[in-house]
């Protein structure tokens, strides 16, 4: 990997640790930081990798097959498992350039990176508008019968790819491929200040990825909860459960490696000197963005165990789809299958719908 300077705190630099490797005082030897990466997180892009692409394309699938995308709920839940594929679609070229150098040049560095970083600020945006969208199913239900229609859930998320798309123009203008210390890294070069970019990349990722979709979430869920004290619909608690569920997880998944970038920005403007601390917030990158990366994974498994509309569907495309019924089969596992209209799993009711 790299031995030059941080030059980024973005999402997209799984393997940028190394980049302190000579900006720390000396002696600082980060070798042991190197020998970690270099034996751990291939095996752990893989396993995202393979989690990761496997659920959310069965989410997708389920969602275009038995859903079709009647309700705005479904739209964001398209979206989200979209941004959740833009994550895993990376991990090759990272896990690749983790055991060796970046060969893919520097067009595919500006991409790769760019559509990481994309699949991050989609995700959480599309997050905080199902909570939104809880919300105005609840605590607005007279209003939400006009506005939570599939039709406005479609442009919202446009709207929501673009400021996305906007966020992270940085790493397509930014992001080169070039030879360092007779070593091909992908890294940003930034003109000018490097620390003032440093930290307009930090406060950018803490303010869209954690502080913004926080205070949403949190008024939206506090307004919810008090509508549900005085008014209790067991169909609306299973939705917000299951959207709450989502929410929580995110944060405690991602709130780690927010933290950790905040740190090393410190580190960069010399708050913090020390070696072991350097070495420290080095391991705990690449331990938070591991757990943020396995987060892609999760809101498949959450809408399996939470939702039961999911599972019926699930064994519905099972029971149809000759080859996972046969191996379903084989390994002894029988899936019952009671034949039910697609529309007996639809709710016309905006406010009782569920999420999956």
């Amino acid at each position: 990997m790299s031995s030059a300077s941080t030059e980024s705190p973005d999402l997209s630099t799984f393997y940028e640790y190394y980049d302190n490797y000579n900006d720390a005082p000396k002696p600082c030897s980060k070798e042991s930081v190197r020998r970690f990466s270099a034996s751990f997180l291939p095996v752990l892009y893989s396993l995202v990798f393979l989690v990761g692409l496997t659920g959310n394309i069965l989410v997708i699938v389920v969602l275009f097959k038995y859903k079709r995308l009647k309700s705005m709920t479904d739209v964001y839940l398209l979206n989200l498992a979209i941004s959740d594929l833009l994550f895993v679609l990376s991990l090759p070229f990272w896990s690749y350039f983790t055991v060796d150098q970046w060969v893919f040049g520097t067009p595919w560095c500006k991409i790769i990176s760019w559509i990481y970083l994309v699949g991050f600020y989609s995700g959480i945006f599309f997050i905080m508008l199902m909570s939104i969208d809880r919300y105005l199913a609840i605590v607005r239900a007279v209003f939400s019968l006009k506005a939570r229609t599939a039709f406005h859930g479609l442009i919202t998320s446009l709207v929501i790819w673009l400021v996305a798309f906007l966020a992270s123009v940085p790493e397509l203008v930014f992001r080169e491929s070039f030879n360092e210390h007779n070593y091909t890294t992908c890294k940003p070069r930034y003109p000018g200040n490097f620390t003032t970019w440093k930290l307009f990349s930090t406060l950018e990722i803490n303010i869209l990825g954690l502080l913004i979709p926080f205070i949403v979430m949190t008024f939206c869920y506090s307004m919810i909860i008090k509508t549900l004290v005085h008014c209790r619909n067991e169909k609306k608690n299973k939705a917000v459960k299951m959207i709450f569920v989502v929410m929580i997880v995110f944060f405690c998944f991602w709130t780690p490696y927010n933290i950790v970038i905040f740190l090393q920005l410190l580190e960069t403007m010399g708050v913090m000197r020390d070696c072991q601390v350097s070495t420290n917030l080095d391991y705990a990158f690449q331990v938070t963005e591991i757990l943020g990366l396995f987060h892609c994974g999760l809101n498949p498994v959450i809408y399996f165990f939470m939702g039961e509309k999911f599972k019926k569907y699930l064994k519905m495309l099972f029971k149809n789809w000759h080859l996972p019924g046969y191996v379903c089969k084989w390994c002894g596992v029988h899936i019952t299958y009671h034949t039910e209209s697609t529309s007996s799993f639809h709710t016309q009711s905006t406010g009782d719908q569920d999420a999956l």
